[in-house]
């Protein structure tokens, strides 16, 4: 009881969050009633926590040890606050996305949020270019009672997650995230989530929205939910597929052109050029795991070559269907869709790493060549070299080996960051590399 005897009630908090390196959310509390007093200086963080791994470890070495100290600066424009949900008890959701920054406010340069903020300003001011993109996840989801399986796609597979449905789509709403569909998909128990593109920053910051937004939910009805790769041996595969597009600084989509074979314009093919270019070491922020080397399989309908097909799921980056219907204009709707993703990365720093690759097309005027409609896997190794298609790493060894050995990448990248996310990722191979493919696919899917 209060000391006026008024029966207690919870304090409302608010969350300064950021989603560091391996995709986690974290971040630091307060009472929502005292946020004026955290809006300029944020509050306290330390450069270490860029340092753990899945396993919740701190990489050792790391760049940072013990030393310094740094702050989080909320992006107020970027608050999520959903109130009630399925389970009346609990606590409203409250976080806004922060910066980290150093103590005099400086950037942080390990920081991926900032990394992406960089990118995206580079691209109007050097480009004049603006960016729209799209995440769309998809996970398995299990109840707290044994469901039977349902056929992939079907109306019965929908209504036995129709409840889950509709408080997430609920919950997204209330958070400004723009739900479009929730679908069962393919795997058992396994469904997507699909929301509106928005533009810059604010895209990442949605896929963070809709991971925690979905994981609440989940957690209020007693679900259980993973969004990881695999989460059974012979599972089929969780990914997250990032659709981009490009306008001038008027608006104007400039990806489409009519009067070539694709509807690709020329700074469209420069950009995919880029993107397919550095693929190999780009996988190493976008398939950041050993899990997600379990996906990025032939006939997985995922990536496992460096290819732009169009309607080719088998490609890694898609030119994604436009309609006519209802005489809706092609250019607006022309995208791109990079399928070598999952919600194992961070979405800031793996949108960032694509929008580098791609920007570097540009500048080197870089020429599309591996291009099919085919798929990869089916294709003479003949065939492939003569394209230029090359296979995706197998591992994330090899990986990690690609982006070492990619001089343009690593320039582009801040050395904090890099130094940080190559111990990370060492440690994380360490720590699972005794597991066996079942195991490893557990593993994850308890993690994410």
């Amino acid at each position: 009881m209060s000391r006026n005897n008024e029966p207690l009630r919870p304090v409302a908090m608010t969350t300064l969050l950021t989603t560091d390196l391996i995709g986690v959310s974290r971040g630091r509390s307060f009472p929502s009633d005292e946020l004026d007093s955290y809006t300029s200086a944020g509050c306290g963080w330390v450069p270490a926590n860029s340092a753990l791994t899945p396993q919740d470890i701190i990489a050792e070495p790391n760049p940072w040890g013990a030393r310094g100290d740094l702050r989080l600066i909320p992006d107020l424009a970027s608050r999520v606050q959903v109130g009630n949900g399925p389970d009346a008890s609990a606590s409203p959701l409250d976080f806004i996305h922060a910066d980290i920054c150093e103590t005099d406010g400086q950037p942080w340069a390990a920081c991926p949020r900032t990394l992406l903020r960089n990118e995206v300003q580079r691209y109007a001011s050097e480009l004049g270019l603006q960016i729209t993109a799209a995440f769309e996840h998809e996970f398995n989801l299990h109840s707290a009672t044994a469901q039977p399986e349902r056929l992939a796609f079907s109306l019965q597979a929908q209504r036995q997650g129709a409840d889950f449905g509709g408080w997430l789509l609920s919950a997204l709403r209330a958070a400004g995230v723009e739900p479009e569909m929730f679908l069962p998909e393919y795997g058992k128990h396994q469904y997507e989530i699909t929301c509106r593109p928005t533009q810059g920053v604010a895209a990442a910051d949605r896929a963070v929205n809709v991971r925690e937004i979905t994981r609440e939910i989940a957690r209020q009805l007693g679900h259980g939910l993973s969004f990881a790769p695999k989460t059974a041996e012979h599972a089929v595969c969780n990914g997250v597929h990032l659709h981009l597009s490009l306008q001038d600084l008027d608006g104007a989509p400039v990806l489409y052109d009519p009067q070539s074979a694709n509807g690709l314009s020329r700074l469209g093919q420069r950009w995919a050029a880029g993107v397919l270019k550095y693929l190999p070491a780009l996988c190493a922020f976008t398939a950041p795991t050993p899990i997600s080397y379990a996906r990025l399989q032939p006939h997985h309908w995922s990536a496992s070559y460096a290819c732009l097909g169009q309607r080719n799921r088998e490609a890694s980056l898609r030119i994604c269907p436009t309609v006519s219907i209802g005489g809706k204009p092609v250019a607006p709707q022309y995208n791109l869709e990079f399928r070598a993703l999952d919600a194992t990365a961070s979405p800031h720093l793996a949108m960032a790493a694509v929008l580098i690759a791609g920007r570097l097309g540009i500048e080197q005027g870089l020429t599309l060549r591996a291009i099919t409609d085919e798929v990869p896997d089916e294709l003479s190794a003949e065939h492939r070299q003569d394209r230029g298609i090359v296979a995706l790493p197998a591992s994330l060894p090899q990986a990690l080996d690609c982006l070492r050995n990619c001089p343009e990448l690593l320039q582009a990248l801040p050395a904090p960051l890099l130094d940080t996310y190559f111990a990370v990722k060492h440690q994380e191979v360490k720590l699972t590399e005794h597991l066996t493919p079942a195991q490893l696919c557990e593993h994850y899917a308890h993690l994410y």
